[in-house]
């Protein structure tokens, strides 16, 4: 670990380095204990760098966004933590096509191409992740997803910077090849249709309401728990076994929706761990269907 330290301090400064950091500040489920090192990147150059740096030192490397889609273990994170955010957030535009690197959150790209008068992404604007772990994850809403407007992808893949386009990149429900096989998304270029900004604004604050009205914002979590199942919603399968409401400590299924699992106050990674298993047993004893997590679960007890 000192010459991991050594070498982030040869490309960057002291406060991009913390040190037994804890990643309930970096999640929005705010849970989760301390990882040995976060580092903040600011620019891909730095980012490649740390990658070589941690390989070179033999330490463990997990790359996170805004800790939107996570739930890291009371025990944290041994290794190297690198947190892509706002030193990695930069959008560009040229004609139809908008340029978002990694650490760019989704609603500012939902907002900039709205700004632009650019339609195609306006159901992101809700999504409270980063523009690489959605690309990665494909992420959707309201009958959208990225991979509907994506023109390609720069992704860092097994020691190298690669464009990937679309049919590459090999999108799905929830995945992708650069999440299948450990690739970083470093930035994307997104093919948007010309309307009004006006008209494009109204149509995001409709969705906004819409996920205002349905989901429970006002408590953290990390979106929705679960995968929605093949013929099924995750939520009215949770429902209907009379979860909703269900707590273990500090971790509760949302009364508002079922589908997310949220942090009523004080709660422990612990606590949402036991509460998805739980959820999930009983669903399975009722309807023999197994929910998987779309949440990633990092760390370690």
């Amino acid at each position: 670990m000192i010459n991991l330290l050594e070498s982030l301090r040869a490309i960057a400064r002291e406060d991009q380095i913390l040190q037994n950091e804890p990643m309930s500040k970096h999640t929005t489920f705010r849970v989760g204990g301390p990882a040995d090192v976060l580092f903040l990147p600011e620019g891909e150059e730095q980012l490649i760098g740390a990658l070589e740096a941690a390989k070179a030192a033999g330490v463990p490397v997990v790359v996170i966004g805004n800790g939107s889609n996570l739930v890291v273990r009371d025990g944290g994170i041994r290794g190297l933590v690198i947190a892509i955010g706002e030193g990695m957030a930069a959008i560009a535009r040229t004609e139809n096509v908008l340029t978002a690197w990694a650490g760019a959150s989704l609603a500012r790209v939902a907002a900039y191409a709205q700004a632009s008068g650019l339609s195609g992404l306006e159901f992101a604007s809700g999504i409270p992740g980063t523009l690489g772990g959605g690309c990665a994850m494909n992420a959707g809403a309201y009958g959208g997803q990225l991979a509907d407007c994506l023109v390609d992808a720069q992704v860092y893949l097994n020691g190298e910077v690669r464009t990937l386009t679309k049919d590459v990149m090999q999108m799905g429900y929830r995945t992708s090849l650069p999440l299948r096989e450990g690739g970083i998304v470093l930035s994307a270029r997104f093919m948007l249709t010309p309307d009004d900004p006006e008209a494009i604004a109204a149509r995001m604050r409709e969705l906004n309401a819409r996920r205002r009205d349905k989901q429970p914002l006002n408590f953290p979590s990390a979106g929705s728990t679960f995968k929605r199942p093949e013929g099924y919603f995750a939520g009215a399968l949770i429902e209907q076994s009379g979860l909703k409401g269900l707590a273990v400590g500090g971790a509760q299924v949302s009364e508002k929706h079922a589908g997310f699992i949220v942090n009523a106050g004080g709660a422990t990674a612990s606590d949402v761990l036991a509460l998805i298993e739980r959820v999930q047993d009983a669903v399975e004893a009722r309807f023999g269907v197994r929910l998987e997590t779309e949440v990633r679960i990092l760390g370690e007890d």
